[in-house]
């Protein structure tokens, strides 16, 4: 079944390292999301005769966002596309947002998962990165949703940044394990040009990263959570069995979805589409019925290169039998001459013709990926 994803602009502040579309003023907010509605309006035929199996929203933080508008872009949904009654329905939401009375009303809507940008459990690295919430709200928010029924929920933890000692990461994985929640999302701390954390590295007000960390505390978290009944069925992405983020799972399963709002991406199967980064050109377009995206045309050896980044990172696998059926002989020939060296380095190995990443070969998951690549003219 094909997703949804939609992109809420909004933050209450500006965290040190992200470089997502965003804005910390809310003063265009109802405008936002009428255009949100508009441009699900004028999309209605893109996904036609699809079932909808996930909605996602994003950010930004969507739990800015108050309930009713929220309603209002659910009921614009359920208009004009076919939603599955099981449909996954995420909202990314800050632990500071996470009151009672904010938990109550989103009960009452549609929602049936939150995704909870958590980072930390310490206030001192919640400080450094500029975060909303504190410690305490960090749990207390999560406890929370639990009491109120809201069972399917996922963090986000960061690790990897000069801050977080082996312990206090130890301390962190645990924490997310005590709290029972099916899913954890974990990314290892990445310096994006023209972020507050670059211009203070440059400026040497902050150390650099240190990759050595950033591999020694992924190793640990593989250890940990599994050794914990949970799967690692994605680079970054951890979870109890059969409790897989379904939204994200289709991403890389080459899942049609339709993207929506500023900045947003889509797909189709064949082509993306890709929403302006910018709020003001996004709402005039919208406002002249016109919508706001390029179209990128996936060419045969970009498809396939998708599928390589996006398979090999996950736990199913990539399938070679896929490979030669879809891309033909030559493609797969190209990539079993060049496992030749990648299986002998402990990097991946293969099983039932499909290949997977070893432990080790996660730390260099990119790099692998790239190295499997083709390029147009193998495919003229």
């Amino acid at each position: 079944m094909a997703g949804i994803y939609i992109h809420v602009p909004f933050c209450k502040k500006a965290c040190t390292y992200c470089d997502f579309h965003f804005t910390t003023s809310t003063k265009y907010l109802n405008e936002m999301v009428d255009a949100i509605c508009k441009e699900i309006v004028l999309k209605k035929d893109r996904l036609a005769g699809q079932q909808i199996g996930s909605i996602y929203f994003g950010g930004g933080t969507p739990s800015v966002l108050p309930s009713y508008s929220l309603q209002k872009i659910f009921t614009t949904l359920e208009q004009h596309f076919s939603i599955a009654s099981n449909a996954e329905i995420t909202l990314e939401t800050n632990p500071d947002d996470l009151t009672a009375a904010k938990i109550a009303e989103l009960r009452k809507l549609p929602i049936n998962r939150f995704s909870i940008g958590t980072q930390s459990f310490f206030n001192e690295d919640l400080v450094w990165m500029n975060r909303a919430h504190n410690a305490e709200e960090a749990t207390d928010c999560i406890k929370r949703s639990q009491d109120a029924g809201f069972e399917n929920l996922t963090i986000d933890l960061i690790y990897g940044y000069p801050l977080l000692s082996n312990e206090k990461w130890k301390t962190n994985i645990q924490m997310a394990m005590e709290l029972q929640i099916p899913h954890l999302s974990a990314y290892s701390l990445t310096v994006e040009p023209r972020t507050a954390l670059a211009h203070a590295i440059e400026k040497g007000k902050q150390p650099d990263v240190n990759d050595d960390q950033s591999a020694e505390q992924f190793l640990m978290l593989i250890n940990v959570v599994t050794n914990n009944g949970f799967e690692h069925y994605e680079i970054s992405n951890y979870s109890l069995s059969e409790r897989y983020a379904v939204h994200n799972t289709n991403y890389w399963k080459g899942v049609p979805y339709l993207g929506i709002g500023p900045s947003a991406h889509g797909f189709n199967g064949q082509d993306r589409y890709v929403n302006i980064a910018n709020n003001a050109k996004y709402l005039e377009s919208i406002g002249k019925n016109q919508l706001p995206e390029t179209v990128e045309k996936l060419s045969k050896a970009d498809r396939f290169n998708e599928y390589i980044m996006t398979s090999l990172r996950t736990m199913w696998g990539t399938d070679l039998e896929k490979i030669e059926r879809d891309f033909g002989n030559r493609s797969s020939d190209f990539v079993k001459k060049e496992l030749i060296s990648l299986v002998a380095e402990g990097k991946v190995f293969l099983s039932e013709n499909k290949i997977y990443l070893s432990n080790e070969g996660k730390l260099f998951a990119d790099g692998i990926a790239a190295s499997l690549f083709i390029d147009d003219e193998e495919f003229n």
